[in-house]
Parts: C-alpha cells; structure tokens; sequence
C-alpha cells in the first residue's frame, strides 16, 4: 500500500514537471535552472597542444550595441574569450553570470578581449543586459567569423591564445570562472 502511495507521489510530480515544460511562461525558468545545474558541474576543457587549431585568418568586422564598429584583427597578440549567445537560448542564459564573474576578474587586463556575440536584435540584447544588470559589452558580427569558429550551436565558447591557438572550444552552459579556466588564462597571459 505504502509503494503505491509513493508511485502516485512520483506520477504527480513527474505529471506537473511535464505540464510546466509545455507551458511557454515556465519552460525556460526550468530550463535556465536545469542548465544552470550542469553549468555548475561542466568544466571547459583545455586541448592538448597537439590538437590545437591555430587561427588562419583575423579578418572579421563586428559592431557593438552602441554601433561601435570593431575589427577582430586588434586582438592579435592578446588573450582572447569569445562567446556565441542568445537571450532566448535557456544554456546560454544559465552560464552568464559566471560569464559575467570572468569578465569581471579580467576586464582591466588589456591583454585579454572579451567578445559577446549574438545576432538579435540590439533592442532585445540592451533590455536583457539592462534586466540582468551584465556589464560586458556585446557585438554582432558584420562579416563573416573566421572559420576556426563554425558555430552551429549555442552557446559557443573558445579562448584563444596570444599566438592565436584556440586553446578551449565549448559548446554548452559550463562554469567559465572555475580555477580551470582562470588558471588557463593566466598561464597564456605569462606565455610568447
């Protein structure tokens, strides 16, 4: 009797989990929680030297959402995080404040560049900027991105070394302001 009880309980709760993912108001709160979870667990992985891909070109234009042009080929040399985003997408929103928390760590070093880059639209990206009170700056891109990057999916993250190896390439929520990442960043900083 007792095992019965407790599998109407489970029924219930996996009933109202279902009906809160077909509601559109509920869904991505959920989402956001869920991939918040994993971003807690997902540490991004450095590549091994022998299979890093080293950038073939630097030639890409970008704008910020000030209207800002930017040319890509200023971060030669430099440390460099890029991060392909959207306000809708559920994993990039639950990475964002340790997105946020990164840059927050390195924004005074002009030797990394941070790149935020969507293709919404500005007025979207400021209001959710503004509502989650984030302080990095955010691109669109103008020309095409360097083939190196191939973003299918979203979010996609690479940091790139000063000699232009990209040394991480994740794709999904992950915790970007763990030891691994600011260990890694600060080990390409004393590097070339």
């Amino acid at each position: 009797m007792a095992k019965s009880k407790k599998s109407k309980i489970y029924n219930l709760i996996f009933i109202v989990v279902i009906v809160l993912l077909i509601i559109p108001q509920t869904r991505q709160p959920i989402q956001v929680f869920i991939n918040k979870g994993i971003a807690f667990i997902v540490k991004p992985s450095v590549i091994d030297h022998s299979e890093r891909e080293t950038m073939s070109s630097y030639d890409w234009k970008l704008m910020d959402i000030s209207g800002q042009t930017y040319d890509f080929n200023s971060v030669k040399g430099k440390v460099v995080v890029i991060n392909f985003w959207a306000t809708w997408c559920p994993p990039c929103i639950a990475e964002m404040p340790s997105m946020e928390q990164l840059y927050q760590t390195y924004k005074t070093n002009d030797n990394v560049v941070f790149l935020f880059v969507s293709n919404e639209d500005v007025s979207v990206i400021k209001t959710f900027m503004s509502n989650k009170d984030y302080s990095f700056n955010v691109y669109q891109s103008l020309t095409e991105y360097p083939r190196e990057f191939n973003v299918t999916s979203i979010p996609r993250t690479f940091i790139i070394s000063k000699k232009g190896e990209i040394v991480i390439d994740k794709s999904g929520a992950a915790d970007w302001n763990s030891e691994r990442v600011t260990n890694t960043i600060d080990e390409l900083l004393k590097a070339f």
